[in-house]
């Protein structure tokens, strides 16, 4: 089972239809940008990412991936509904980064923590073994990316 989990909703997107084709705006491309510079400026050594098929979700997923060094996987379960995170991470290593929509992110904190939260598009939170460890916007990634 994953140690920590990190829960990143997709970034700003534009709006259209269908719905599971819509792109991130230049606004979301620069969120999307800013959390894989925060991440690794926090040096959290995100080990996997599994993203939404969906291509916002996707488009973010690269974009963080690119920072990170990583390649993201894609995963049917985070495409829209209650999922398991657990279930998602497993076999990817015990720090994963999933990224998805809300509400199911929201959600799937509240079920693994019992905290009330509402991800905004961009925003993250980290979960280490059900304790609700960071919880950040995308304003305060972006000041993360930027810090000296």
């Amino acid at each position: 089972m994953p140690r920590v989990i990190w829960l990143l909703r997709h970034a700003e997107a534009e709006d259209g239809s269908p719905d599971s084709e819509r792109p991130l705006t230049p606004k979301g491309e620069e969120q999307a940008r800013a959390a894989g510079q925060a991440f690794r400026r926090l040096d959290l050594d995100v080990e996997a990412c599994v993203t939404s098929p969906k291509v916002r979700a996707v488009e973010t997923a690269r974009l963080v991936c690119e920072v990170l060094g990583l390649q993201a996987v894609e995963d049917e379960r985070l495409a829209g509904g209650p999922f398991d995170p657990h279930e998602v991470a497993e076999g990817h290593g015990d720090r994963i980064l999933l990224v998805g929509h809300d509400p199911d992110f929201s959600l799937a904190v509240h079920r693994m923590t019992g905290a009330q939260v509402r991800l905004p598009k961009g925003g993250v939170a980290g979960v280490d073994k059900g304790e609700l460890k960071l919880l950040l916007r995308p304003r305060e990634l972006r000041a993360l990316a930027r810090a000296d």
